[in-house]
């Protein structure tokens, strides 16, 4: 059995849900360490975040969501893992109350039926047209064999010699897919557990579709980056 889970939560501007996602995980999770990577944030993320008792990384300007991650995680590799390394949880800072739901895929991982688990949204809440996931989708395939129906989702957990492994994490929004690969290429066993999580979603405005021609182009990235 590993120790208890390390939870690394990624955020933007997300004072005012963060609070919420901090408490529930802290409910899901008592006594877990909790860190929040900070992508250079201009409102109060840090300041919820220590109010909530959560370890803040915090880069000191904007470098996306793989970059700021990356910071988080490199805190706890710097700390011996071995010899019962813990399971390791990804998410983001937007999960809100939702995020009690998470204990699920650390017991996926803990049971020993996969070494990464993501979760699969049962409800689905905005998005577009579904170019940006759906390439992610073939990449993954293309690359690894691997079949996802949420490729690019930021909830996982992970047993500890995984981490090594996936990071430093693909830049920006490639960080997901491009951990689909990595974990995969290093033989670990990947697989999806759906839960009822909710997030701050992008609908169909020049802002969500801006997002996500961003999240395509990082994903190009990263399947040139490992083809």
């Amino acid at each position: 059995m590993t120790r208890e889970a390390i939870v690394i939560v990624s955020a933007y501007n997300e004072a005012d849900r963060l609070p919420d996602t901090l408490a529930a995980l802290a409910g899901a999770f008592p006594g877990a360490r909790v860190l929040v990577a900070d992508d250079g944030s201009t409102d109060g993320t840090a300041h919820a975040a220590l109010q909530a008792g959560a370890e803040v990384v915090r880069s000191p300007r904007t470098v996306g969501k793989g970059g700021a991650t990356t910071l988080a995680a490199e805190r706890v590799l710097a700390r011996a893992l071995e010899p019962d390394p813990p399971t390791i949880v990804l998410c983001d800072g937007d999960l809100g109350e939702s995020a009690r739901e998470l204990p699920a895929l650390v017991d996926a991982v803990r049971e020993g039926e996969l070494d990464l688990a993501i979760a699969r949204f049962r409800v689905k809440v905005g998005g577009g047209f579904g170019f940006a996931v759906n390439f992610s989708r073939w990449a993954t395939r293309r690359l690894t064999g691997l079949e996802l129906a949420a490729p690019i989702s930021g909830q996982r957990a992970m047993r500890g010699p995984v981490l090594p492994v996936v990071v430093p994490f693909a830049a920006r929004f490639g960080m997901e897919t491009a951990m689909n690969v990595d974990a995969a290429r290093a033989g670990f066993r990947i697989g999806e557990v759906e839960l009822d999580l909710a997030h701050r979603a992008t609908g169909k405005t020049v802002r969500g579709f801006v997002h996500r021609f961003r999240q395509l182009a990082d994903f190009v990235l990263v399947y040139r980056a490992r083809r």
